[in-house]
């Protein structure tokens, strides 16, 4: 099976994505119709990858702005008001980085956080964080480890 690179990864207004085209999963009509590019990483390169050049990543259903669940909709919302990059991939495109990201992190729901190559939880922890104040001195101390 090749892995190709296309879609939905979103970082500003980056837009890419691993997904495999002959998913039976997914309907014909949300099939990608273009190629971006393709690539030799293995899923486990692409999210090694993702977590250590993105400061904040998050693997959600959907994209940041058009989530495709509660939870994930609600990390966003979370995310956003600290104003910091935020990255994430898809994980409807694709069955297999779905399943690669779980392995990676051991968590069995969806979204997955890393911030600063550390992986944090999900919503529920990220608004938790949030409402004590650590999300903001997680962020603010990574911020300045990075400058």
């Amino acid at each position: 099976m090749t892995l190709q690179i296309i879609g939905s990864f979103y970082q500003g207004i980056h837009r890419f994505s691993t997904s495999v085209p002959s998913d039976p999963d997914t309907h014909e009509d949300f099939r990608p119709t273009t190629k971006v590019g393709s690539s030799d990483k293995s899923l486990k390169d692409i999210v090694e990858h993702d977590i250590k050049e993105n400061p904040v990543m998050i693997y959600m259903k959907g994209v940041p702005e058009l989530p495709r669940c509660g939870f994930s909709a609600l990390a966003v919302r979370v995310l956003k008001e600290y104003n910091v990059p935020l990255s994430a991939r898809n994980i409807l495109e694709d069955l297999e980085l779905k399943n690669d990201v779980k392995s990676f992190s051991h968590w069995p729901t969806f979204p997955h956080i890393f911030i600063n190559d550390e992986f944090v939880g999900g919503s529920d922890i990220i608004l938790n964080m949030h409402q004590t104040g650590e999300l903001k001195e997680k962020l603010t101390v990574d911020a300045e480890k990075q400058q």
